[in-house]
């Protein structure tokens, strides 16, 4: 997960703009916890499943992920608290690529916590489909910082590219299921196309970030992993679950493999290219 920079180690002195922004981390991450169980229903109320009178529950539409993919969540915010400890420390106070990140994590995770409201606390499946969009963009912005910035060993590509990746790859099928969600609670019809057309549409469109993130990241594949995670859930939501939908389901299980051996086939070109420009020296 490293690249060809060397942007990690510390360009000058650390100040006391480098502990405001580390704190403000710490903070909005923990913020983000609280909040992720209370839109769990963990304290009672209503669960991010029966909000919007169940518009962004599991089986709302064809595109919606079975209940059980939304465990890796749990996975994404113990590394985004291992993220908010790491980066913490004073030894990472002055690093380049720490201080690129961090105040646009904390507005991903502001962004995560203004999602839970707008679904949960407002019932808004539409305010709740723009903020995940913004969040997607922010993701993406910390996508490209990642790439461009080298980690400085094995802790700092699974804490902070690891859990970053996951996060986008995740984010990406949620927000496709939340569009999907705000379309179908709008009345959408498919102007008289088969559900199973306009699923396939959709997942194909979430193949196709996951192309693009595979390309743009050289095989980075904690985005693919979470990604398809997200497609092959959704697959099992359609063939096994309601609504059933093979199309959509098999759709899914092309989508999510075809992520994969795209992101491997360019991890594995990428890595001949540089062992033959080594060999090459």
């Amino acid at each position: 997960m490293t690249t060809n920079a060397s942007t990690h180690a510390p360009a000058e002195a650390a100040t006391s703009r480098d502990v405001v922004r580390q704190i403000v981390v710490v903070v909005t991450a923990v913020l983000a916890i609280v909040l992720a169980a209370v839109g769990s229903g963990a304290f009672g109320g209503v669960s991010v499943a029966d909000a919007a009178g169940g518009a962004l529950s599991a089986t709302a539409t064809t595109v919606a992920p079975a209940t059980t993919a939304f465990g890796i969540w749990s996975v994404i915010y113990l590394g985004l608290v291992a993220y908010a400890i790491y980066q913490a420390l004073p030894g990472q106070r002055a690093v380049t690529r720490h201080r690129r990140l961090g105040y646009w994590v904390a507005a991903s995770l502001l962004l995560n916590a203004a999602w839970l409201f707008a679904a949960v606390q407002l019932g808004s499946v539409w305010l709740g489909a723009v903020v995940i969009v913004a969040l997607l963009l922010v993701l993406a912005r910390i996508f490209v910082i990642l790439f461009h910035t080298a980690s400085s060993g094995w802790v700092d590509a699974v804490v902070t590219d690891g859990t970053l990746g996951l996060y986008l790859g995740w984010v990406s099928v949620a927000t496709v299921a939340n569009v999907a969600a705000g379309l179908v609670d709008a009345g959408f019809d498919g102007f008289g196309f088969a559900a199973g057309f306009w699923s396939s549409v959709v997942l194909g469109v979430a193949a196709l970030v996951g192309v693009v993130l595979a390309f743009a990241g050289r095989g980075r594949i904690a985005p693919a992993l979470s990604l398809s995670w997200g497609l092959a859930w959704i697959a099992v939501g359609r063939l096994t679950g309601e609504p059933e939908n093979v199309v959509a389901g098999v759709a899914a299980i092309v989508a999510a493999v075809f992520v994969l051996v795209v992101t491997i086939g360019v991890r594995v070109a990428r890595g001949r290219v540089g062992a033959t420009a080594s060999l090459q020296r």
